[in-house]
């Protein structure tokens, strides 16, 4: 069932108005470094459902989890989500991806691109207004003709018709799962290249991405998202100021 707290950019509720107020003042404080009850508390913990487990998503979630955050992790393999989120602990559980889905207040798809039109149909009503962060990559030999056309497209306008009606920011698509849980050691000095097309879903991602200790640089619209992947001037992990500079030589 579709969550109806989640309206569209238009009508933002309560709770994502008070989201947003909080990572205002957090970007005027600076970095957030966690684990810390006071960062925690300053941006007021979400629901976060995880759609895929593997070295990206179990990366992530637990992170997260560790800021504060309620995140609830989900795949094809439910024991072995219920394994990961015993392991964390604290503000960790599992689920199937439809209650993952009807969880979050904001989604991860963290799943082979292959996955993608599958998973839209299945989840259809529960992702329908909800920010979702894409960090889903599309590898022709592993994920076929929707890779292909993915390419072709632009991964960022291919998955928005993927997933018709999330409010979609591409992220973690052009850096390693084994440096997402260590960012927040060095917090701000890696940048996060973002693209997306709705400022409040911007605003709300970025927030999640420097309270693990990334900062986030956006770098245009969906149509951008096409650079947000492995094999682009993009990929790797750059500072914020070289992803700024690398931004300016590309077209969208």
């Amino acid at each position: 069932m579709a969550d109806e707290s989640m309206k569209s950019p238009r009508h933002p509720n309560r709770r994502r108005r008070d989201f947003l107020k909080a990572a205002a003042a957090a970007a005027v404080l600076g970095t957030i470094e966690w684990p810390s009850r006071v960062a925690a508390a300053e941006s007021m913990p979400m629901k976060i459902g995880m759609i895929g487990s593997g070295n990206v998503g179990s990366a992530l979630g637990r992170v997260w989890a560790r800021a504060g955050h309620q995140v609830m992790f989900s795949s094809r393999h439910l024991e072995d989500d219920k394994r990961l989120a015993a392991d964390i602990g604290a503000n960790a559980r599992a689920g199937t991806p439809r209650e993952a889905a009807a969880f979050g207040d904001v989604l991860v798809f963290a799943v082979p691109y292959g996955a993608l039109p599958e998973l839209g149909q299945a989840l259809r009503d529960s992702i329908k207004g909800k920010v979702v962060i894409d960090a889903c990559n599309p590898f022709p030999r592993r994920d076929g003709e929707i890779a292909e056309r993915a390419r072709e497209k632009g991964a960022g306008l291919m998955s928005a018709e993927l997933l018709p009606g999330a409010r979609i920011v591409r992220a973690f698509n052009a850096v390693g799962a084994d440096s997402m849980g260590q960012a927040h050691e060095k917090p701000g000095r890696v940048g996060m290249p973002i693209a997306g097309d709705d400022e409040e879903a911007l605003d709300i991602a970025s927030t999640l991405i420097r309270e693990i200790g990334y900062e986030p640089v956006r770098i245009g619209g969906l149509e951008m998202g096409k650079y947000l992947m492995p094999g682009t001037p993009l990929a790797g992990e750059r500072t914020p100021e070289e992803i700024r500079k690398i931004t300016t030589t590309l077209k969208p």
